[in-house]
């Protein structure tokens, strides 16, 4: 069930990158103001607004539910899982006849 809620999440989270991209710029932020004429009618950037409304919305909703989904789990951390190696027993393995001539 995480993993269907992830693919979603980041679905939407690029959906919404280029909803906010495609927004006509109003020139509040730097003071720099776009005036490109690509969809410049006034219903394409209320449909635009909207949608991103939403996903935004959707956005925040997966967020909270991956985080909540997270702290549920059973494991505390992948870390858990690793065998424990330890240098010492790498090093008694080494034949050091058959070390290679580096000169």
């Amino acid at each position: 069930m995480t993993s269907f809620i992830l693919v979603i999440h980041l679905i939407v989270a690029i959906t919404l990158v280029v909803l906010v991209l495609l927004q006509r710029s109003e020139g509040g932020g730097l003071g720099i103001g776009g005036t490109g004429d690509f969809m410049s009618s006034r219903s394409a950037g209320n449909i635009l607004t909207k949608l991103t409304a939403i996903f935004a919305a959707i956005f925040f909703s997966t967020s909270l539910l991956l985080a909540v989904l997270s702290s549920v789990r059973e494991s505390d951390s992948i870390v858990n899982d690793i065998e424990d190696v330890r240098v010492s027993d790498k090093i008694n393995e080494i034949d050091i006849n058959n070390l290679p001539d580096l000169n």
